[in-house]
């Protein structure tokens, strides 16, 4: 890592808003509990949920002129909110010097996952919906039970994903492909049968 923990916050909380900070915060400190119960190494989980929104709050003109760095999957086009993920992948090696595939690859895909993440990813993913300190309760408590309660990564990750098509749907807007395509893998995966 190029740069201390605080000289990271220093610069996050210059590119960032006040509530896009917290919310860095809040995913770091989520990601690093999330990683202890799941073993994987817990500072590097904080790092990665402290960095992980880096370019969101970039002014839009600034960041179409670093997608073309980014390799956009079919159906991210639909959905400009979600370019910060792609194009932070870039910022974290440019302006933080971070080298970390694993760091790399949950910044990348925090926002609409992908087919077969990893348990890092996955980590990242979920710290970044349920964090105590942006996210409201009502979506964050039914996801942080089902991990209280002994359920898995991918059982919690499915209820996101069907709040989040839900959400889409009630507000008419398009789904990109690969949250469809995600959601039907979890409950392939986990074997539910919605026909019954």
């Amino acid at each position: 890592m190029a740069y201390t923990i605080e000289e990271i916050n220093d610069w996050l909380k210059e590119k960032l808003d006040e509530e896009r900070y917290e919310h860095s915060i809040g995913t770091a400190e989520c990601a690093k509990e999330l990683a202890l119960k799941f073993g994987v190494d817990p500072e590097k989980a904080y790092f990665a949920g402290l960095i992980h929104d880096c370019a969101k709050c970039m002014p839009r003109e600034e960041m179409d002129d670093l997608l073309h760095f980014a390799q956009l999957e079919k159906g991210e086009f639909e959905n400009p909110k979600t370019h910060h993920a792609p194009v932070g992948v870039y910022i974290a090696q440019k302006e933080l010097g971070v080298d970390d595939e694993e760091i790399l690859s949950a910044i990348r895909w925090h926002t609409i996952g992908k087919l077969d993440m990893s348990l890092f990813d996955m980590i990242i993913f979920l710290a970044d919906k349920i964090e105590v300190k942006t996210r409201p309760a009502e979506i964050r408590e039914p996801i942080t039970k089902i991990l209280e309660e002994g359920g898995g990564l991918k059982e919690a990750l499915l209820l996101c994903y069907k709040n989040t098509i839900k959400s889409l749907v009630d507000r008419d807007l398009t789904i990109c492909t690969p949250t469809i395509d995600i959601y039907n893998e979890l409950i392939k995966h986990l074997k539910i049968d919605y026909t019954l």
